[in-house]
């Protein structure tokens, strides 16, 4: 339909010639030129795939003019659908939907249809890793050293590095490791794989690849498709754009992506062909960056500089769009952090335009240069690439001005992460923590300890502000944020050729994110220099972060100097987060960037003014300026070494797969069509979502809903995590008497996540969280409960025979005696990040309507797609001022074609009041006719 001969907006396709192939592409300027010119990027993107997706049922001309004229939307927001080029889940939350994929197949079976018709419409990408790997093997690493007398030791410390190339005892820990991962999910497995060769257009990274972030940013990511009609007569192209599971997919939105992160609900509408609701802001931010940062400003320094300024002007459903002269000094890393970050912090979208350093960037991940060319070629044409002519047109709500001069390395401690400090002003602020009232920073030390120090050596002086711990953790230096460790290899480099080293007191500790990051320090040939100031490989996650090595935090010498003298000694961590309680002997912590934690190591002291004072060495006087290496040595390292050679060979891998993954046999597609489902699982189950699906719908366009009882009666800002089943089983909830009936010993219940492929335990776990306030519930104290009863927060009652159950329990009797359900509830109700069972838990245990105050937007489509039915109170009408209990036997009509969009509720007690029905949309009423989203598909695709 999208290039059809019958499309609303024919006459806007347009032909691009390059190097003699012609290609065809939506020139949405022509709609209203002087309008489109003022349209933000982020608008255009978005403006260009509802011109391309518009069908005049889902996506209409009105959804066109509506971002046109997106500054004349009273409302903070409001929904727009959207259908993505590319849907990205990872395993957790792309499982169900394979789930239901399969399902698909055998209701269409059972409707006299083929099964292969059951298809995604668009490209599907699943993402297996190892992100949550359980380390049953650790490898232990065998260092030869030589001490004073020339004799070789062999020094053994737990390792648990995957990638590390160094003799080990044990080596083959990643392997045993994800064979025992392996078998605890090979029926997740098998049935992913079945997946990938059963339907066209999904395709699956193989686990044991990389985290699900890290593949997006240099893998999956594309800027433009290029797609053949049915005849492969001509080539359409038109701008990437998707949506993933991961909350971590809005990183795309950095180099020129348009992403929004969904739950699996919406993914599974998108791999149908069908559009999802996102949110259109009406307040657009124009971000404007000037000036030039620091010389020893880092990523670091940059972003949270950044987000400080924009927190201040306030992200709350807002987009924002960045842009400036000086927007070259931000790596695509850094855009990406800012981007993900801005909508932790409350925005809808964060974007950066396609530019030069967008295309550069492809490049660089091993993208042809004539393909590159052909993108830059359309998206000058299309009016969508970023350039400072093209930003003189546009108009932003607000635009704001960021100077990178203003930001100022700095370090934040020394007990308190939320405490910053310049790095102009360490010594000083020191100074005045050692003397000032204990308290956030304060140390309270007598005037004479002050000068307390020891002499370690004739050359080194223990006392006040040493370092003893310089640790460059894996919080901060993955292969996104390469730019931090090349920085910190080549001034280490810089630094012996001045003859520094640093101090015998100091212990150091380098501990990458990654066997990615140890390739490419080993690569580059800078780990040698980093290891010649004692930076060697210790491990991998954060060590210092997490405590996983208190007793060996300080030289056992240098420990009980600073015990006896009460030394206040500096621990300098790269990582995210520090603690005086994480390092008892470390009074002073503080975190920064990798490069300062070398710099502060090789000063071996805070009392001293990096950027003013000079250290002395041979009777040589040099500043810190002096070693830090310039930017055009770091980025012709990072071109070459990282991204052209490393994230090649990373790319080949990817292709390749692993043993286990190619060695994993699957039933045959060619026998098996359908997937063929093993009785005896408690991992994989078919679900019952189609189990009553006719061919044909029957149902009325009016829904009723009769003599419904309260299963729930709930407050204000229910979250997505009060409702969707997550964590460990616990061995008092339903989902454990399910297993143990099954044969499952509590040993082996597992998790709900990993167990989340079936809806049994699921369904159990559903609203099965302690800190749930339902108020049909007894508010008894759980700590006094028999370890046999069921926790408060997941009891209901029962109302038919005023009893207290379980909440799967009580459904279950309700169900039987085929009673619908409803709950009720306050404001907000479904708020937070997106959960893949917030709405099929619900439906499963028979609820058929929510009324509440307000919905989550996402949530209230996420009940819509699964035919639950949101209802909003009006007029300033709650559930306290309507003098509802809960108790009331509550019938529901409503004419899902009334203009009105009123549901009408009736009481049995005679109260009568009304409520909105919030089905905003023609496609929503389809869904509620059709029974919900997958029903609805089944049988567009079956009939």
């Amino acid at each position: 339909m999208c290039f059809g001969k019958d499309h609303p907006y024919k006459s806007l396709q347009t032909s691009i010639k390059h190097n003699d192939e012609e290609r065809i592409y939506y020139d949405v300027s022509k709609i209203n030129p002087q309008l489109f010119l003022q349209l933000p990027f982020c608008l255009r993107i978005l403006l260009e795939s509802t011109v391309r997706h518009c069908n005049n049922i889902s996506i209409e001309n009105k959804h066109v003019q509506q971002i046109l004229n997106w500054q004349e939307n009273t409302m903070p927001s409001s929904e727009l659908p959207f259908l993505p080029s590319q849907v990205v889940m990872h395993d957790f939350s792309g499982l169900p939907a394979i789930i239901d994929l399969a399902a698909m197949r055998d209701a269409a079976v059972r409707l006299g249809a083929d099964p292969n018709i059951i298809q995604p419409k668009i490209p599907t990408t699943l993402l297996l890793d190892y992100y949550n790997i359980e380390a049953d093997v650790a490898r232990k690493i065998v260092r030869k050293t030589t001490d004073t007398n020339n004799t070789t030791n062999l020094e053994c410390g737990y390792e648990s590095c995957p990638f590390h190339q160094e003799k080990t005892v044990c080596a083959d820990a990643i392997e045993r490791n994800q064979q025992l991962e392996f078998e605890r999910n090979i029926e997740k497995l098998q049935i992913m794989k079945w997946s990938a060769k059963a339907f066209d257009r999904l395709s699956i990274i193989p686990p044991g690849m990389s985290v699900c972030q890290q593949i997006n940013l240099e893998y999956l990511s594309k800027l433009i498709i290029l797609e053949k009609d049915k005849d492969e007569q001509i080539t359409f192209v038109y701008p990437d754009t998707l949506i993933g599971t991961d909350t971590h997919i809005t990183l795309s939105n950095g180099f020129g992506v348009l992403s929004y992160n969904m739950g699996t609900i919406e993914a599974e509408a998108a791999m149908f062909g069908q559009p999802i609701p996102i949110r259109l802001a009406s307040v657009i931010i124009g971000c404007r960056f000037v000036g030039q940062p620091h010389f020893m400003s880092t990523s670091i320094d940059l972003i949270s500089a950044i987000m400080k300024y924009l927190r201040q002007i306030g992200l709350g459903n807002k987009y924002i769009e960045f842009f400036g002269s000086s927007l070259n000094y931000l790596t695509i890393a850094d855009r990406s952090s800012i981007a993900h970050l801005c909508i932790e912090q409350g925005a809808l979208l964060a974007y950066f335009p396609l530019d030069d350093l967008c295309l550069k960037h492809y490049s660089r991940t091993g993208r042809d240069p004539c393909f590159i060319n052909k993108m830059r070629d359309y998206l000058i044409t299309a009016k969508l690439f970023s350039d400072d002519i093209q930003h003189k047109n546009i108009v932003y709500t607000n635009v704001y001005e960021f100077d990178l001069c203003t930001v100022i390395p700095n370090c934040s401690g020394p007990k308190r992460a939320q405490d910053k400090v310049s790095l102009s002003t360490m010594k000083s602020d020191f100074q005045e923590c050692l003397i000032a009232p204990s308290g956030f920073k304060g140390y309270n030390l007598p005037t004479e300890q002050l000068d307390c120090s020891i002499a370690i050596s004739p050359d080194e002086i223990l006392k006040h502000g040493s370092i003893t711990l310089a640790a460059i953790t894996s919080s901060t230096n993955g292969i996104s944020h390469a730019t931090s460790l090349l920085t910190t290899g080549l001034m280490a480099k810089n630094a012996l050729d001045f003859g520094l080293k640093i101090p015998s007191f100091t212990q150091t500790y380098l501990s990458p994110g990654s066997g990615v990051v140890t390739t490419y320090l080993r690569e580059s040939g800078i780990l040698k220099y980093l290891e010649q100031l004692g930076f060697h490989i210790t491990g991998y996650g954060c060590k210092k972060c997490i405590q996983n090595e208190e007793n060996n935090s300080l030289k056992s010498d240098i420990k009980q100097i600073v015990n006896e003298n009460n030394l206040i000694t500096i621990g300098m961590i790269s990582g995210t987060r520090q603690t005086q309680q994480r390092h008892s002997l470390i009074k002073a912590n503080y975190v920064t960037s990798s490069p300062l934690v070398l710099a502060y190591a090789l000063a071996g002291n805070v009392l001293i003014d990096l950027e003013k004072e000079t250290f002395s060495v041979d009777n040589k006087e040099f500043s810190i300026r002096d070693i830090w290496p310039n930017r055009q040595d770091i980025e012709e390292l990072e071109d070459e070494l990282i991204i052209k050679k490393i994230l090649n060979q990373f790319n080949e891998k990817i292709q390749i797969g692993n043993q286990q993954w190619n060695s994993l046999r699957i039933p045959s597609v060619d026998i098996y069509s359908q997937y063929p489902w093993a009785e005896y699982s408690t991992y994989i189950t078919r679900p019952p979502f189609f189990d009553t699906i006719t061919k044909q719908n029957s149902l009325s366009k009016t829904i009723c809903i009769d003599n419904a009882r309260v299963l729930l009666y709930l407050g204000d800002e229910v979250s997505t995590d009060h409702i969707s089943p997550a964590g460990s089983i616990s061995r008092t909830c339903p989902a454990a008497k399910y297993l143990t009936q099954k044969g499952i010993t509590p040993r082996d219940y597992n998790s709900f996540g990993s167990r989340r492929g079936n809806d049994a335990v699921m369904v159990r776990g559903t609203f099965n969280h302690v800190r749930l306030n339902n108020k049909l519930a007894s508010k008894r104290i759980s700590t006094l409960l028999p370890s046999s009863s069921p926790s408060p927060a997941t009891t209901t009652l029962y109302l038919p025979k005023n009893t207290e159950l379980d909440i799967f329990d009580a459904s279950e009797q309700y169900k039987n005696s085929k009673i619908p359900l409803i709950i009720l509830a306050g404001k907000d109700y479904g708020c937070g990040p997106v959960r893949d069972w917030v709405a099929k838990g619900p439906w499963m245990l028979g609820i058929r309507a929510v009324l509440a105050e307000s919905f989550d937007p996402q949530h209230r489509s996420n009940l819509i797609g699964m035919s639950i039915l949101p209802l909003q109170f009006q007029n300033g009408d709650t559930c306290t001022s309507l003098n509802l209990t809960g108790k009331e036997i509550y019938s529901i009509e409503y004419n899902i074609y009334s203009n009105e969009k009123l549901a009408i509720i009736k009481l049995d007690n005679g109260k009568t009041f009304s409520m909105i029905a919030r089905i905003d949309t023609e496609i929503e009423r389809l869904y509620m006719i059709h029974g919900g989203l997958l029903s609805y598909v089944l049988r567009q695709t079956v009939n």
